[in-house]
């Protein structure tokens, strides 16, 4: 997708809303049963956010976001991350030229719209790191020098649950650096005899042609998207629930760690992406609600004596938001 500045004078928050909806039925003719995870997909690329999707294999991750790919309409880049994967492999690299009298850079996959950062947890921390420049500033610096990404530049990693033999956790820095983490689970029966029924009559995901879907966003509508997500308005009480609910993260003795500043204008970011897929203009104490979890599952630490006994960071912000006051 060519990144244009301007913006359709016609697009309005129930036409922005019945697009983005257009985007949704695209990936779920291909994604069977998922749609929590395809909503946290789109709205990661709204709120100019990056989204980490977790789940166990042949669940579809990589599938999901290749199509997210093309019903956006925007580029598409992928890289296989694998515990010799040098950062080079990711960034690009300085390469001489014939004549020995200089240098050409040859970019990486990251110079791309929307980069899959496949398996992100089977690579070392140097490796994973090569990655939080690019996510923090939209940039990357080879050899002293610094160029920018794409504008529309957003990172969907897949990663294995991290009890998997052979995944390396991620460092706390760059688990802050996506916006939202999506958990992609086993399919309800109606929805695999759903899927089975598409690959019966031919569906092949490995099939090149068959994972691709037609654009639905036109040249210029994502930018477009993007900036009328900014004027969605957060009213002040609306706000305090926001900082109610990450401070409660900080004051609760089951959780070890409490969620950020960060994670407050990440909460904030989300729910107004998620109005204006409800065709709203403004942010409603329920656009927070439906965010929590998909914002702060990785942002906070569970008390090791609770995580011993099975508790999960989802129970305990379950338990936190409870506790918060909404406004009426």
């Amino acid at each position: 997708m060519t990144a244009s500045t301007s913006q359709p004078s016609t697009l309005s928050p129930e036409s922005a809303s019945a697009l983005l909806r257009r985007v949704h039925e695209t990936v779920a003719s291909r994604i069977v049963g998922q749609d929590g995870a395809i909503e946290d997909a789109i709205v990661t690329f709204l709120a100019r956010g990056h989204l980490l999707i977790e789940g166990v294999p042949g669940t579809a991750k990589t599938l999901l976001v290749r199509t997210v790919a093309g019903a956006l309409g925007a580029g598409f880049g992928r890289v296989q991350f694998t515990p010799d994967l040098m950062p080079s492999d990711v960034t690009g690299v300085s390469v001489l030229r014939e004549q020995g009298q200089s240098f050409d850079f040859r970019p990486g996959p990251i110079f791309t719209d929307l980069l899959l950062a496949d398996e992100i947890n089977r690579a070392p921390a140097k490796t994973q790191a090569a990655l939080l420049e690019a996510m923090a500033e939209r940039q990357v610096t080879v050899d002293g020098v610094t160029r920018p990404l794409h504008p529309l530049f957003t990172v969907y990693a897949t990663q294995n649950p991290v009890e998997h033999e052979g995944t390396y956790p991620l460092p706390e820095a760059q688990l802050d650096r996506f916006l939202l983490k999506t958990i992609v689970g086993y399919p309800a029966r109606e929805a695999e005899l759903e899927m089975l029924a598409h690959h019966e009559a031919g569906f092949d995901p490995e099939r090149g042609g068959d994972a691709v879907v037609a654009p639905v966003l036109a040249d210029g509508d994502a930018i477009a998207l993007r900036q009328l997500i900014d004027r969605v308005r957060v009213a002040p009480e609306v706000r305090e629930y926001i900082a109610g609910i990450t401070r409660a993260t900080r004051e609760e003795p089951s959780i070890s760690l409490g969620a950020s500043p960060r994670a407050s204008v990440a909460l904030m970011r989300c729910a107004r992406a998620g109005a204006l897929l409800e065709g709203r203009d403004f942010v409603t104490p329920d656009d927070v609600k439906a965010r929590v979890l998909s914002v702060l599952r990785h942002r906070i630490t569970v008390a090791p004596e609770l995580e011993v006994e099975g508790r999960t960071a989802d129970d305990l912000l379950s338990i936190v938001v409870a506790r918060v006051p909404v406004p009426e």
